[in-house]
């Protein structure tokens, strides 16, 4: 897998127009990531528009629920036939297994391969002393974090999405086999908006991530092929 391949390219615009009008000005970009703002917008019709173009996607919904609504959702989300597919660990074990058994039969009942499940450990947006002032929680960031990933591994989930400065150490713990995907990614020529913990595209491959999320970077950029571009050019080092 090239470098490219490795890079996921955030398609968060408001609606199908604007979605198609940039995956055809990218058309390069292999990967797309779906969120919450699309998603609700235009349903699994923007699925079938990737899908129609030999897309790989990541649907990055995030489901955290009961552990019956989070099984039903994901067994639905697992027929579109997506490559990776979100769940927040902090919905709890019960869920996460759930999830996995649902991924398996929803994608059999589709005749399609089941996605790869990925654990939320924690919103990028969050720092250290939200974690702590504002969501109670009395562990430090990267405990939290290597906990959720763990809890994830052990529920038979294939990876777990986190803040490109907990990479190496996750890695440590959980594995060469188990993925990690890093948003949060920003160019030293990008701004940083509302990431609470960034590093570069280059910091986070060497630190261990398998794939990067990267969004405003590139979409919000008054060249976006440039940007995109430019990013793939500074990445060519990165084995």
């Amino acid at each position: 897998m090239n470098i490219q391949e490795r890079i996921i390219v955030a398609l968060d615009v408001p609606d199908e127009q604007a979605a198609i009008a940039l995956i055809e000005r990218l058309d390069s970009v292999t990967f797309w990531k779906v969120g919450l703002e699309l998603f609700t917008s235009t349903g699994p019709k923007i699925l079938e528009v990737l899908k129609s173009r030999q897309k790989r996607i990541f649907l990055d919904l995030k489901f955290h629920d009961i552990p019956n609504t989070v099984a039903g959702a994901t067994r639905a989300a697992a027929r579109y036939g997506v490559d990776l597919l979100t769940i927040h660990a902090s919905a709890g074990r019960n869920a996460l297994q759930a999830a996995t058994e649902a991924a398996l039969a929803g994608a059999e009942d589709a005749g399609v391969k089941p996605p790869k499940l990925i654990a939320i450990a924690l919103l990028t947006s969050i720092s250290s002393r939200q974690l702590a002032f504002d969501l109670k929680i009395p562990l430090e960031l990267p405990e939290y974090a290597l906990k959720m990933a763990l809890m994830a591994k052990e529920t038979g989930f294939d990876g777990a999405v986190c803040a490109p400065q907990e990479v190496a150490q996750l890695r440590q713990t959980c594995g060469d086999d188990f993925l990690f995907v890093c948003p949060g990614v920003r160019p030293t020529w990008a701004e940083t908006g509302d990431q609470a913990r960034s590093l570069t595209p280059f910091q986070a491959f060497q630190a261990g991530a398998n794939y990067l999320v990267i969004g405003r970077p590139i979409t919000a950029a008054a060249d976006p092929e440039l940007a995109w571009k430019r990013i793939c050019e500074e990445l060519v080092t990165v084995t």
